[in-house]
Order: C-alpha cells, then structure tokens, then sequence
C-alpha cells in the first residue's frame, strides 16, 4: 500500500483518488480553494425571483461510458448518484448572413440530412465523406492514444499504425486544411473549425486529427446532469469519502519534494512539516508543476504556447428566449477572431478581444436552476489569456471587462438574440478571474499546452504522474477521466 497525494481535487485529481483507493492505497487529497471541482465551478446568484445556478466551466457531459466505468471500477453505479439526460439537439449552430440555422444531434444519418435540408445535397456528402474519415480517426485514437500512456512523440511514432489509419490521421494536416479539402460549404467549414477550440487550439494551426472530436460527440452524443454538470465534483467527492481518501480543502502545496530523483512528499504553505508520499499525482496546469512546485526547465518547453481563455457573461433573464440547451453564434470573419484572440507574437501583433467574436450562450431547461419564468444563460467568448505577454490581456485594465461585456451583448442583439432590456442581473468573468478561482495559468480553458500531444503522464521525478487537461490525452471532462484511468493503471493495485 502506497502513501499517495493528490494535489488538486478537479475532476483528474478526485477520479484518481477515488481509483486508487479502491485497489488498496492511502490516498490524500489537497485542495488549495475550499471546494472541490477545479475548473468544474459553480456559481448561485440570489434574486427575490429566486436563486439562479450556473455551471462556470463545462457545460456538457460526452462519452457517457467513460463515466460509468470510472464509477464501476470504484464499486459503484453512474446512475446512482448522477441523473443524465441527453440533449438534442446537442448543439443548435446559427451561422452569419441569414443562413438557415443546422441542429445537430447523435444520430449521423439524420444529421446528415439536416445538413442537406439546410445547404444542399452536396454539402450532405461532403459532410458524409468528411465522416467516414473522422470516424477511421477516431478508431485509431480510442484504441491506440486515449486510454494508454504517451510519454513522447517518439511513442507515437513506434505505434503499429496501420496505413489505412495515418492516411485519415494526414500527419502535418491541420484541421482547416482538412476542411478546406472535404468541405464546399462554408458553414460546415466554420461549424468544424470550430472544434479545434475544444482543446484551446486555433484551427489553422491545430492537427487534422482533432476531426475525431466531432465524431465522438454527435456519434455517442451530449449530456447534460440534473441540478447541474457541478453536480459531477459532489459525485466524485462522495465515491472518495467513501472509499476512505482524505480530501482537504484550503491546502495549498508550495512544493513537492524530490532530492535523489524520487519523490518523497510535499510542503503547504503555512506548515513546518512536510507531508510524507511514496507517489504525487499533480492534478495541476503542467506549465504550474515545472515552473514552481518542481522547477524543471527542460519540460517548460512548449507550455507557454498560445491556448484560449474564455470571457464569460452569467446572465440572470427574464421571460423564456426559446433557444437550444447550447447555441454558437458565428461570425461573419471567423478569421479576424483567431487573429484578435491568438495575436501573433512572432512579429509583436498583441492579443485583443475580438471585436465580432463567435458567442456560445448555454440554456439549461432545468427547473433547479432558475426561478419560474427565468432563464439562467452562461454565455462564453473566445478570449486571449491574461497576462502581460504579446499574446495575452491585462483583463484586470479597469473598465475593460465592463465595457467588453457591454459588446458581446450588443453582439447577440445583432445576431437576433436581444436581451439587454430583460436583464435581472449580470456577472462578468474573465481569464484573470479563472486563474484566481483555480490556478488554470492566465485562465487557459484546456491547459497552456494546447492542441493533440500533451505532457507526458509520468513525471520526471521516480513517484510523479500527471493528471488533468493540460496532461495527456488532453482537456474536457471524457479526457481528464481517462487521464485518471491511465495515471491509476500505470501506478498499480496496492496488492
């Protein structure tokens, strides 16, 4: 049996704690905020109407059956302590210029004719031909990538691809170029690309196999968790207290000890002793790992990259809108986005909010978490990450968040959706808000990584793992549980 510590309790750190406690190890969970969840935050805003709920970081739970063998394999049941509805459409696209609005849904052949009834029977088969590829893609990741440790690219490489999968991968492709060859219609060229911010990546840039993020999606669906997707951390929390893991909130590691290449514990801020461990699990931002609890140059390399942060409105409305569960309003130039957002600091072109950005607004119709006749919207842009860096924003400049926050409203008022005048209230989030809130490095959604190949999940010190978005396979809530799973196979049972 293993001294283990977690540092971090977002949904990588508790869903390797919960895993490893049920083979036989002591396991500890520190927690710098005093809740658990990380980036899987909530927030409640109370009105004489009511009290309003709303999910701060994910807003839609994929690949359900990664959640139910996490909970299986820690001798439990997903549908015990969690209630999963599925949304449909899963993502309702409205598209610049007065273009008819696509639903999608995880059906593949109804979708494709939705596509048909919207652009044409051409763009029905391109988008049909486009799917057979992502869905050799996404074989090929499932089996070979997601559910097994990558330490580098020459991992990759040494892989047994078959050619049939390196063809559909298209090595040095990005996801617009594979757009661009399989697409006509620039509506599904917009609705792919968008994708590649999934994993905080600019599509001009991200790799062609992000395809298989789409497929999975509309192929095994969207979900959305009664009460709320924060609803997930109580889950985990409770399957951890149960196994016998100790979580503690307000304890913040400065520091984790490895002399002779082994690590040995950590050390928390405000405390003499050191807590003793045979194994540290770092559910952190990598780039936070190497740069101040393990200082490590070398594995610096490639972390300071340009990821999306997110500007973010939770809006208090009204009356009923009549919107999907998950809306995207695009741009007309979703390019002029990428560039505002990403910058260019090769030739000293700072970072700025996008004047015309593309506008996810979430809707859950759950009467849990609004007042009757209410509406509680999390609305989400695209956002340069905070800092002082050419391709960041000092989001902290006073007046800036107000006064963005004042444009993407009069934004979604020019796209059809004004609400400005049933407000019952509004709050501002911003990147630096989310670095405050759980330490994500100037508020990168997905880790300062960014794109396909992540940290490697085995530290350089004997005894360290990675888990979490920043870390392989990557963000969103299916990959950081699958992270957990490879972290937790890879450390083994305590017998």
């Amino acid at each position: 049996m293993a001294r283990i510590v977690v540092v971090g309790a977002g949904v990588g750190g508790l869903a390797t704690a919960a895993r490893l406690a049920a083979t036989g190890h002591q396991v500890t969970v520190l927690e710098r905020a005093d809740t658990v969840g990380g980036k899987l935050g909530r927030y409640v805003h109370d009105t004489p109407a009511g009290p309003f709920h709303f999910d701060t970081g994910p807003s839609l739970l994929t690949l359900p059956d990664v959640f139910h063998d996490l909970f299986e394999a820690t001798g439990a049941k997903l549908d015990e302590y969690l209630d999963l509805t599925p949304v449909d459409p899963i993502v309702r696209h409205v598209f610049p210029g007065g273009a008819p609005v696509l639903d999608s849904c995880a059906d593949p052949a109804e979708f494709a004719a939705r596509v048909g009834a919207a652009f044409g029977d051409r763009a029905a088969a391109d988008w049909q031909r486009l799917w057979r590829r992502a869905a050799r893609v996404w074989q090929a990741s499932h089996r070979d990538i997601l559910r097994r440790p990558i330490d580098s690219p020459l991992d990759l490489a040494a892989l047994a691809w078959r050619l049939g999968d390196l063809a559909a991968i298209g090595p040095g492709r990005t996801l617009r170029g594979l757009g661009r060859r399989h697409l006509s219609d620039p509506r599904l060229r917009m609705l792919l690309d968008r994708y590649a911010t999934y994993t905080g990546a600019d599509p001009r840039r991200a790799p062609a196999a992000l395809v298989a993020v789409p497929y999975a999606e509309l192929t095994f669906g969207g979900w959305y968790l009664r009460g709320g997707l924060g609803t997930l951390a109580d889950a985990l929390l409770t399957r951890c207290l149960d196994l016998g893991v100790v979580v503690r909130t307000g304890a913040t590691v400065t520091r984790i000890d490895a002399a002779g290449g082994r690590v040995h514990g950590v050390r928390l801020r405000g405390v003499t002793a050191p807590v003793p461990a045979d194994v540290v699990v770092a559910n952190v931002d990598a780039l936070t790992l190497y740069r101040d609890l393990l200082p490590n140059p070398r594995r610096l390399t490639g972390l300071t990259d340009r990821s999306l942060a997110g500007f973010v409105l939770l809006l208090g409305v009204a009356g009923e809108s009549g919107l999907a569960h998950h809306n995207v309003f695009f741009p007309r130039d979703y390019d002029a986005e990428f560039d505002a957002v990403f910058g260019h600091p090769g030739r000293g072109v700072r970072a700025r909010p996008a004047a015309d950005p593309t506008v996810f607004v979430t809707v859950a119709d759950d009467p849990v978490v609004r007042p009757a006749g209410h509406e509680a919207w999390f609305v989400l842009v695209n956002a340069p990450r905070h800092g002082a860096a050419t391709g960041a924003v000092d989001w902290r400049r006073p007046g800036l968040a107000e006064a963005y926050a004042e444009r993407v409203l009069d934004v979604l008022a020019e796209r059809g959706v004004d609400v400005r005048d049933r407000l019952v209230f509004r709050e501002v989030r911003t990147p630096a808000d989310l670095d405050d809130a759980t330490g994500a490095p100037g508020g990168s959604i997905y880790g300062t990584a960014g794109g396909l190949l992540r940290p490697a999940n085995r530290g350089p010190a004997h005894g360290l793992w990675l888990v979490g978005g920043s870390s392989h396979p990557g963000g969103g809530l299916p990959m950081v549980t699958l992270s957990a799973q490879i972290v937790a196979d890879d450390i083994g049972p305590a017998w």
